[in-house]
């Protein structure tokens, strides 16, 4: 049998890193993996809160037999002090000899200083294993410190044809089960769920995660509602109370309305409004999104708010379900009109992988540069 790689340890620690997403926001998801002559001796990844970190729960496990090892981890351990010490004084203080990394920080406080403290410790420093993976596992994380936006990520039930509803407005459902389970998925790995106040009237969802056992990772709940539309009576807004429910909404709303969603718990954020468009501006949107700590954002529909955040290119992926069905053009679109002239300038999307659900195809995208 052939050895262990870096490559298959550190393959290792981005699988664990995964099981926090959704889960750590506005902390990156790590994952860590401790091993001794070949032999996995710890393992942890960052826990839910984003505390303690995948560094100290790998080495706790680790124990004793962190002396003379290797660490394995996705991201660069921190060298800041917060609600804990630093990672990199951790594995320091633990007497680990090689430290193996996917990525570097992008925080500021960190940004090379996790590795330069542990090379001056004489800690053997390894870069770049695993990278590509480790940067698209904690996009999120990426675009908050770079760009001050979460990642997007669109998703859309559909017909073959694009349509989300019949000429009527039927909907349910264009899909199957087991598109549904895996939409479920997404809402579980991300840290909030958006959906326009069209989608939440005529739908009245509850948008949490109702996969057995994942009930409890229910992302936070956002409608963005500039007018206050949504009913008083409305699931979201009766629900409030059992789990967040932001309401992106435009600083002029009326003030017994503003009072009654505040009454019932939900919190009102107000966005700008585009002075040209009359239109909530959704740059500004995810600016404050990410300073609320949120940097995996889901999004869910409807069709005006999906081309309102594919015309501000702020689309980072598209997780498409197509049914087998069509509906032809008297339905309603999965996006609504987005203006372009030339084929050439319509957006472009990469397809990174298709999986067959039944009678359904889940398609994912990323959004080309």
């Amino acid at each position: 049998m052939a050895l262990a790689t870096d490559t298959d340890f550190m393959t290792m620690a981005l699988t664990l890193a995964e099981r926090g997403l959704g889960q750590v926001a506005p902390n990156p998801a790590v994952g860590c993996v401790i091993v001794h002559d070949g032999v996995v001796v710890g393992r942890g990844h960052t826990q839910a809160g984003g505390r303690p970190h995948a560094e100290t729960m790998a080495l706790a496990h680790a124990g004793d037999k962190a002396r003379g090892a290797t660490a394995y981890v996705t991201l660069e351990p921190c060298a800041h002090h917060g609600k804990t010490g630093p990672c990199a004084e951790a594995l320091i203080a633990a007497s680990v000899i090689r430290v193996v990394a996917a990525v570097s920080d992008p925080d500021p406080r960190v940004a090379g200083r996790g590795f330069a403290m542990l090379e001056k410790a004489g800690i053997e420093v390894v870069e770049g294993v695993g990278m590509a993976r480790a940067l698209y596992l904690n996009q999120g994380f990426f675009l908050k410190v770079n760009e001050e936006r979460p990642l997007v990520t669109l998703k859309i039930a559909s017909s073959v044809d694009g349509r989300t509803a019949s000429k009527s407005g039927h909907s349910k459902w264009i899909t199957g089960s087991g598109a549904r389970e895996r939409g479920h998925l997404l809402r579980a790995t991300h840290d909030a769920i958006m959906i326009g106040s069209a989608t939440a009237i005529v739908d009245d969802p509850t948008l949490t995660c109702r996969l057995p056992g994942l009930e409890a990772r229910s992302p936070v709940r956002i409608i963005a509602d500039g007018r206050l539309r949504l009913p008083l009576t409305s699931k979201l807004v009766r629900d409030a109370r059992k789990g967040p429910v932001w309401v992106l909404t435009f600083p002029g709303a009326e003030a017994g309305r503003r009072a009654a969603f505040i009454d019932c718990g939900a919190e009102l954020i107000d966005v700008p409004v585009v002075a040209e468009t009359g239109l909530m501006d959704m740059k500004a949107a995810m600016r404050i999104l990410a300073q609320r700590g949120i940097t995996r954002l889901l999004v869910e529909g409807g069709a005006r708010l999906a081309s309102s955040l594919v015309r501000a290119q702020l689309v980072d992926r598209v997780e498409w379900f197509r049914s087998s069905s069509i509906i032809g053009g008297d339905g309603y679109p999965a996006i609504a009109a987005l203006g372009i002239e030339r084929v050439d300038d319509a957006p472009k999307l990469s397809l990174t992988h298709q999986l067959a659900l039944g009678s359904d195809t889940l398609s994912s995208y990323v959004m080309r540069s």
